[in-house]
């Protein structure tokens, strides 16, 4: 269906018709203007002394007429791209510019990169209102010079001879090679990572490099890492619109299908972003949801996950409402377990509170066994720290167990108890907890709740510490404030530095020496092992032991 838009309101009856005749026209598909067409828009701009554009779809037939004003045309809201290898939208802008001599502005090559459009054309027109010299660019994919577009030299209209049908299947190939030479193997979930901050700090990089190691753990290909400094946010796109169109030029180039922010995006700004670039839009809290719905393993974990992704979802989705839709389903709006997390708006207050109901059953369950416990003055020492650090393959050697080990982020979620016998009849209950983050939001608490209902019973908490990690102060720093935040920091504290055999020897001993100047954690606050070799463990169950029985005997 074709459309009429823009500042048409006091225009004459005949120059409405005139627009009105336009619809009917068509250019020929192996053509991008002709001559008659363009002095048709020319004389009809300079006629009422605007800007009028026209975007013609790949058989030549004009679907929209845009009046504007004197410097600039409105498009009309699009309907998204189409799915499948061709990332253009399928329409072409043909539009005037009343000054002469005037290029392509800004806003016309936001348009081309925001839109999708396969082509932009701005044609000039001289004292007389006929046409003058026409300017065009089309997207270009990626290439050494970083170029994001092609502009042509202008030219009069009555000299193009390019042909507009092998122009646009020549580019569509192209950008195909290069998203398969980028990534060949991988063909879904390729993501570009962004995150705006106050500053330009080494901290921001270290963000990016978990947002990173996030996404791997969801099973997201990267294909760009970008960052922008900015006093704070903008409020409607996160990002500078400038950037943004950037980022969605860069996506296009490597067949990008999803943008993650470190930044937690407001309800209006994921909205803006999902219309404006066609892409679906996930924030750092929405990604490690999606990570623990693919991690949760019991029925508990199942339904905190879920709950915690409703009440999440709750004030974004809206049945009306296309762009929010792109929050269900797939990377982001996985449920746990096989389940779709496809639900309406009115069905969520229902499902929050029937989860609610299920997980207090559960919990009254587990309170029960706490309490056999309890009567049975069995210590329970509970294992955190932060996420990756070694706490499972820990527990596994300590136990001689087999609890799922990765090298990711949030491999365990779910709570793994074990038993440990001590000589003269000693015996504990090991916990492995979920890994703690930085900036971990309220709602993610709320999904690993039964964990950390475990940590409120436990005697002693063991903080494993990855020894090895460049960010080792700041990750103790992390799990500190967490625990404070919970109200654990009153319970006896072990730190259990691991991954020791990635350190040479002379480095850990001044590792060792700055532990305890710079943090303030002593000798017998501590032990240095590898979970992994085994070394050292002897000496930790030594340390647990005289924590548990021979400090409360004396």
């Amino acid at each position: 269906m074709s459309h009429l838009s823009g500042f048409t309101s006091d225009l004459k009856s005949q120059q409405i018709h005139r627009l009105e005749k336009l619809l009917t026209k068509k250019i020929p598909p192996d053509q991008i203007i002709t001559q008659e067409f363009a002095r048709q828009l020319t004389e009809l701009s300079f006629a009422m002394g605007r800007q009028l554009g026209v975007l013609v779809n790949r058989l030549g037939y004009v679907e929209h007429v845009v009046v504007g004003d004197t410097t600039q045309i409105e498009l009309p809201d699009l309907k998204r791209v189409r799915s499948g290898g061709a990332r253009f939208r399928g329409l072409r802008l043909l539009h005037t510019h009343l000054k002469e001599n005037e290029g392509l502005s800004e806003d016309d090559l936001t348009d081309l990169s925001l839109l999708r459009l396969d082509l932009v054309a701005a044609i000039t027109m001289d004292t007389t209102g006929l046409p003058q010299f026409l300017y065009m660019a089309h997207l270009l994919p990626e290439n050494p010079d970083n170029a994001m577009w092609r502009v042509f030299p202008p030219l009069s209209p009555s000299l193009l001879d390019e042909n507009f049908r092998e122009l646009i299947q020549a580019l569509e190939e192209e950008f195909n090679r290069s998203a398969n030479a980028r990534l060949p193997r991988e063909r879904k979930n390729r993501a570009v990572l962004i995150g705006v901050y106050s500053r330009q700090t080494q901290e921001n990089e270290h963000r990016m490099l978990e947002l990173s190691r996030l996404a791997e753990t969801a099973g997201i290909s990267i294909i760009d890492t970008i960052t922008q400094i900015r006093s704070q946010p903008d409020p409607r796109y996160c990002v500078g619109q400038g950037k943004l169109r950037d980022i969605v030029i860069r996506s296009m180039q490597s067949d990008g299908e999803i943008l993650i922010f470190d930044n937690e995006l407001s309800t209006s700004q994921t909205r803006s972003l999902a219309t404006y670039t066609d892409l679906k839009i996930i924030d750092r809290t929405q990604l490690i949801l999606d990570i623990f719905a693919q991690h949760a393993r019991s029925k508990d974990g199942k339904l905190q996950v879920e709950l915690a992704q409703l009440k999440y979802l709750k004030t974004r989705l809206s049945e009306k409402d296309d762009s929010m839709s792109r929050l269900t389903g797939g990377i982001g709006g996985r449920g746990p377990g096989e389940t779709k997390l496809e639900i309406g708006k009115r069905r969520v207050t229902d499902r929050i509170a029937l989860l609610e109901r299920e997980i207090r059953k559960l919990r009254t369950q587990r309170e029960l066994r706490r309490k056999f416990r309890q009567r049975r003055e069995i210590p329970v020492v509970s294992i955190v720290g932060y996420t990756n650090a070694g706490k499972s393959t820990l527990l596994n050697a300590m136990t001689r167990s087999e609890t799922l080990t990765q090298d990711a982020l949030f491999a365990t979620l779910d709570p793994t108890t074990r038993r440990i016998k001590f000589p003269e009849n000693k015996e504990i209950i090991l916990t492995d907890t979920v890994g703690f983050i930085q900036d971990l939001p309220p709602a993610l608490m709320q999904a690993f709740k039964a964990t950390l209902e475990e940590m409120e019973d436990a005697t002693l908490l063991l903080l494993v510490v990855d020894a090895s990690s460049s960010r080792v102060d700041h990750e103790i720093r992390t799990v500190q404030d967490i625990l404070r935040e919970l109200n654990l920091h009153e319970i006896p504290l072990l730190y259990v530095f691991n991954q020791i055999d990635k350190i040479e020897g002379e480095v850990l001993w001044s590792k060792m020496d700055y532990f305890e100047k710079e943090l303030g954690i002593h000798g017998d606050q501590s032990v240095f092992i590898s979970a992994l070799h085994q070394e050292n463990l002897p000496q930790l169950t030594r340390v647990i032991e005289q924590c548990l029985w021979q400090k409360k005997q004396e």
